[in-house]
């Protein structure tokens, strides 16, 4: 019974994360910048995590070392989800996701060579797969709205190395110690300053106050994000975090889904085998960790 639980958390949390490009790019559509969304998007969330917290029980006390440390895990978050915007402005926003879906290879090359663990000729040819497949992704119909297909492989590429930093980062350093909640809290709390600073020293931030904005921000900050975190830990806790980690490829395929049926985002053959790739090597990834 906890094993169902666990695997009914983990589609929730992958399916709902998946949303985030669907609001997101509405949100870019109607006129709001990148920071703009992205300082609604966190700030929302981290309150609703704050108070969820604080009913708790939870102790957001931090040292001063901890708050360095959660500091320098915040920029990575936060520069993570501003590099996934400007991947959805330039590029097919299941295109975007499934590349930045390749993260979990990374966090295992990095871990072999920087942390000594056991090198694995399987993870090798995993990463090697998912080269290919990426490279079938960028073969495709890229552009979205007219945008840069480069600059949003890149920055999709950076969501990747910038996603993988910080999940090394919360197992390497004091971060491991902290709470998830608390963590978690103060990572989208102290990106939504990030967020907040990069408005107000570009384009401006704007107060919203139509109803319909509103539910899309709500969408966005709730569903798919404030919802897919909660769900998330309680899927880990009944189902394992390999079993979660591979239902974990609902996220890039429900933003494919919502990509082609909403945005008329256009997919070849070789953007569907490509996305099958990069889902089997991290699956063989991921796999590997469980035999270990």
């Amino acid at each position: 019974m906890n094993r169902i639980k666990g695997i009914l958390y983990a589609a929730v949390s992958s399916s709902t994360f998946g949303l985030a490009p669907f609001f997101s790019i509405t949100l870019l559509m109607i006129g709001f910048s990148a920071f703009e969304v992205l300082s609604y998007r966190w700030g929302v969330a981290s309150i609703v995590l704050t108070v969820l917290g604080l009913f708790s029980g939870c102790n957001f006390r931090l040292s001063v070392k901890d708050f360095k440390v959660v500091f320098g895990l915040s920029l990575l978050r936060a520069i993570t989800s501003f590099s996934l915007i400007i991947a959805y402005q330039n590029i097919a926003s299941g295109v975007a996701s499934t590349i930045h879906f390749m993260y979990p290879l990374v966090v295992a090359l990095a871990m072999m060579f920087f942390f000594r663990e056991k090198k694995s000729l399987w993870v090798l040819f995993a990463v090697l797969i998912s080269l290919l497949g990426a490279a079938l992704l960028s073969l495709g119909e890229l552009d979205a709205n007219n945008g840069n297909a480069m600059v949003g492989l890149v920055a999709a590429c950076v969501s990747v190395f910038s996603y993988a930093g910080y999940i090394i980062g919360v197992r390497t350093t004091r971060a491991v110690r902290i709470n998830s909640t608390v963590l978690t809290c103060y990572v989208m709390g102290l990106g939504t300053l990030f967020y907040l600073i990069g408005a107000f020293t570009t384009s401006g931030f704007r107060l919203v106050t139509d109803g319909y904005i509103w539910l899309i921000i709500l969408g966005l900050a709730l569903p798919a994000t404030a919802i897919s975190n909660i769900t998330l830990v309680q899927a880990i806790k009944y189902a394992g975090p390999t079993l979660t980690s591979i239902l974990g490829a609902m996220e890039p395929l429900t933003a494919v889904v919502i990509g082609v049926f909403v945005f008329e985002e256009f997919f070849t053959v070789n953007s569907v085998i490509g996305i099958i790739l990069i889902l089997i090597a991290v699956s063989l990834v991921v796999f590997r960790k469980q035999k270990n």
